[in-house]
């Protein structure tokens, strides 16, 4: 079973492997010490606050609902880490 939140950070993953700005990649970035913290290979690509960046490229394309789908991508991100980090320990 994957664990939830794989549905950015898989994408977000091959996205930074091929230098594409996208909302997964900057979740991934904002992630990225919990995420190799628990083992996951993030692209050494460095952003300044992507997760600034993150809510900019979301208020681009609906202003609206930008802060709404600014947090649940962040919830999704840090239950993934969660769920990476707990398998880690084991």
């Amino acid at each position: 079973m994957l664990p939830p939140g794989h549905e950015i950070v898989d994408p977000g993953l091959a996205d930074l492997r091929a230098g594409r700005w996208t909302a997964e990649a900057y979740a991934v970035l904002e992630a990225r010490p919990r995420l190799e913290r628990a083992g996951v290979a993030v692209p050494d690509v460095r952003v300044e606050r992507p997760s600034h960046r993150l809510y900019e490229l979301l208020a681009e394309e609906d202003v609206a609902t930008a802060h709404g789908r600014h947090h649940a991508i962040l919830r999704r991100m840090a239950s993934y880490c969660r769920t990476v980090e707990s398998a880690a320990r084991r």
